[in-house]
């Protein structure tokens, strides 16, 4: 069940129902507050209207996340009865019903949450921001695509694909922000062609705000079929933090003396088991060579692509046609 609705006023059920006609959600209205608690913990939302407000909690269901209480011009005692509940706002209708709106679209995006993959160079030049880029461009193809430039010294990954001119919001604007982000908002704010969005800086002097991106990435999560981070490889604790937060991990090197060297520097300071993978480019070392020296196993090997610089200079993005990153793009994503 995506919404429980508990109210017996027919004004509240004749105000949030079609809401959440509006937006595709599913609804169980329930009158009597003591049939609630069977529905309670699994809905995805609970509204709580202030005519049984009192009532519920006197049953004193199980804490939780995800409760509102609403009615139409509610008294103070309802705040009392919120409280009471645990409940995250009080809203008056109908003149909290855009925010209501969004608030169940993020409900109905919430069933199919997205996966998080990360993209961070073991070396520098090892090509991780291509990776990230074909990435994206490669799952676009096929559904909604956020690609997340967390590098506030890398070149712009709007003008790696060709976006930089499209209108949409960046992170200064977002760091400028506070309160809540319905998912659909960001999905339509960001620069966007198709299914392809992008979040980066809009200038030159960047700077990587962390509890804007601790705000925003849960969000993008819920409107995207994927997201792609851009990490940064001399991001400290924060690279840490972003890392944490991907369900895969792609750490990309050459297979050279040094850039192994440097990835296992880097893998230790993550601290990082489980779902990070290793994504080799040419060098003189063998594949056993760095999965040894790394301690990450190898998920993709990428070879030199030719007419890459060309392609990102007529804005086409790394994945122009077939090759070596498509390949590796379509097999790293089918994997995850």
């Amino acid at each position: 069940m995506a919404v429980l609705l508990v109210t017996g006023s027919p004004h509240v059920a004749d105000t949030v129902v079609p809401l959440c006609a509006a937006v595709g959600v599913e609804v169980e209205v329930c009158p009597e507050p003591a049939l609630s608690l069977s529905h309670w913990t699994g809905a995805d939302l609970v509204l709580v209207g202030d005519d049984v407000a009192d009532l519920v909690v006197a049953l004193a269901p199980p804490r939780r996340q995800g409760v509102h209480v609403v009615g139409l011009s509610p008294g103070y005692e309802v705040f009392r009865a919120a409280v009471a509940l645990g409940a995250a706002s009080v809203l008056d209708l109908p003149g909290a019903s855009d925010w209501l709106v969004d608030t169940l679209a993020d409900v109905g995006e919430r069933s199919s949450p997205g996966r998080v993959v990360g993209v961070v160079g073991g070396a520098g030049g090892a090509g991780s921001t291509t990776l990230a880029c074909a990435l994206a461009q490669w799952h676009a193809g096929r559904a909604s695509t956020l690609l997340v430039d967390c590098d506030a010294l890398g070149p712009g990954l709007d003008r790696l694909l060709g976006m930089e001119d499209l209108p949409g919001v960046r992170w200064e604007a977002l760091a400028e922000t506070s309160g809540r982000l319905g998912a659909r908002a960001l999905r339509e704010g960001v620069p966007r062609r198709e299914h392809l969005g992008v979040l980066t800086w809009s200038g030159l002097r960047r700077r990587l705000d962390v509890p804007t991106a601790r705000r925003i990435l849960p969000t993008a999560v819920g409107g995207h079929d994927l997201v792609v981070l851009d990490l940064p490889r001399q991001g400290g604790p924060v690279l840490a933090e972003l890392a944490d937060r991907c369900d895969d991990l792609l750490v990309v090197t050459p297979a050279t003396v040094s850039g192994l060297a440097a990835t296992a520097r880097l893998v230790a300071d993550l601290g990082r088991g489980g779902r990070a993978g290793l994504v080799l480019r040419p060098g003189g070392l063998s594949d056993a060579d760095a999965e040894r020296v790394t301690g990450l196993p190898l998920v993709a090997t990428v070879g030199d692509q030719r007419g890459l610089a060309a392609s990102v200079d007529r804005g086409l993005g790394p994945l122009a046609g077939r090759g070596p990153l498509a390949r590796a793009a379509r097999d790293l994503l089918a994997a995850a």
